[in-house]
């Protein structure tokens, strides 16, 4: 079951050069307790009360076109949202503004405030499943607030359905003896038709007038359209889902804080009495069908233990988050430090197996070496000249090996005369020692 919310801005972290640059050229902004008038240790309640105070003071529909009341009904809208959500207030308490994200702001939007060709663009977005947030017009709130609007009697137990014209409200009373407050009370209103509409509880001032103190949203549900309070005498707990841009933009950030909006709703059982409820058209441009139906929480005595139950295990679930959410951290930061270190290494080792195939390549792929085909020119001229040494002294051996002239034998002359045609036929000029006969 949702609080009352009449505004709300919504942000996701950017560029931190674009955040610095938007800071610096908005306007310097105020204490959210001092702008609704409160201390720090304000009640839930009293921080409502300020503020539906201040909204019907500057809202634009009693103030017009004046730019300060308009820059004042934001200013206490934006104050609002951060001291009505538990874990922006208990980020500023902390932190201050730089705890809260504020790049993108999203006022929920008065329909009554706006003009046909403004509305129409709200429908065109609503239809492509743009989440489009409204208020109650301050029109009927400053109504109920004078006590100034007609309140039909409902039957505990008995239905009605009406039709009710879009940014206006119906409003029904009822009455529980004490027995049944100790039972608990159902307020449940659908839609077949499946409009959109606000199922309202207020609360009854001392001056006959009305103060609105919850508020729910219709949701669709298969066929129809639905919303309901309960107020069973125990703790029932309100949850609004995470916004779906946020969640895209950062999953991780989305799944541990989705929890976080689940918080125990500001009434849970309601005193013997007379109690005032209201049903809020919500359309675009069309009246909302609805039909509305108080009943005994007599007749759900499974499903409240139930319900008791599964919040429970919710809450639990929820105080267990918190603690896997540091170890996830951890392991994600260990992991991403691996994984860079993976890429690393595969990088290196692709590096040194290119250059070891570009040196390879050097082998098979330079061309073969030009060779002569002249066999003298192959070889070296250091090689022919050491051959042609070796030859010479070879030949001067044999000729002092051979006998003096005159002292040697016919066979010695005849030796002597082969070894010149030798020398002539070879034409090496070798020097023979001609030596005296004995």
């Amino acid at each position: 079951m949702a609080g009352s919310r009449f505004g709300s801005f919504k942000s996701e972290k950017g560029d931190p050069a674009a955040a610095a640059a938007a800071a610096a050229a908005a306007p310097q902004r105020k204490d959210p307790y001092e702008v609704l008038g409160l201390g720090r240790t304000a009640t839930d309640q009293e921080i409502k009360s300020a503020f539906r105070r201040m909204a019907l003071k500057y809202h634009p529909d009693k103030n017009g076109d004046d730019p300060v009341a308009s820059d004042k009904f934001q200013e206490v809208t934006f104050s609002y949202s951060i001291l009505s959500d538990p874990n922006k207030r208990r980020q500023y308490d902390t932190s201050g503004f730089e705890a809260i994200e504020t790049d993108s702001q999203e006022l929920e939007l008065d329909l009554s405030s706006l003009n046909t060709v403004n509305t129409m663009f709200a429908a065109i977005f609503s239809k492509l499943g743009v989440p489009i947030k409204t208020t109650v017009s301050a029109t009927v709130l400053e109504e109920a607030l004078n006590g100034s609007v007609m309140v039909s009697q409902l039957q505990l137990g008995n239905s009605v359905r009406k039709k009710v014209e879009k940014q206006t409200a119906h409003f029904y009373s009822v009455d529980i003896t004490e027995q049944e407050a100790k039972k608990g009370l159902v307020c449940r209103v659908h839609s077949t038709e499946k409009s959109k509409f606000k199922l309202l509880y207020f609360e009854l001032e001392e001056n006959g007038g009305l103060s609105l103190a919850l508020q729910e949203d219709s949701v669709k549900a298969g066929k129809v359209s639905a919303a309901g309070m309960y107020f069973l005498g125990f703790p029932v707990y309100r949850f609004e889902q995470n916004n779906s841009a946020s969640a895209a933009k950062d999953p991780d950030s989305a799944f541990f804080k989705r929890l976080d909006s689940f918080q125990p709703c500001d009434i849970n059982e309601l005193k013997p009495g007379t109690h005032f409820f209201a049903v809020y058209g919500d359309n675009f441009f069309k009246s909302a069908s609805y039909t509305i139906e108080i009943v005994c929480g007599e007749s759900f005595s499974a499903e409240k233990e139930k319900l008791q139950n599964v919040e429970a295990k919710i809450l639990t679930k929820r105080a267990e988050l918190s603690k896997f959410e540091a170890e996830y951290r951890e392991v994600l930061a260990k992991f991403t430090e691996m994984t860079s270190k993976y890429t690393q290494e595969m990088q290196t080792i692709d590096e040194l197996l290119n250059e070891r195939n570009v040196i390879h390549a050097s082998y098979t792929n330079n061309p073969p070496l030009k060779r002569s085909s002249s066999r003298n020119k192959s070889k070296s001229p250091s090689k022919v000249f050491k051959f042609d040494e070796e030859k010479n002294q070879r030949k001067e051996k044999k000729v002092k090996d051979q006998p003096v002239e005159g002292c040697g034998s016919e066979d010695d002359n005849s030796s002597e005369k082969k070894t010149n045609a030798r020398k002539r036929w070879l034409n090496i000029p070798f020097k023979v020692d001609r030596r005296k006969a004995c």
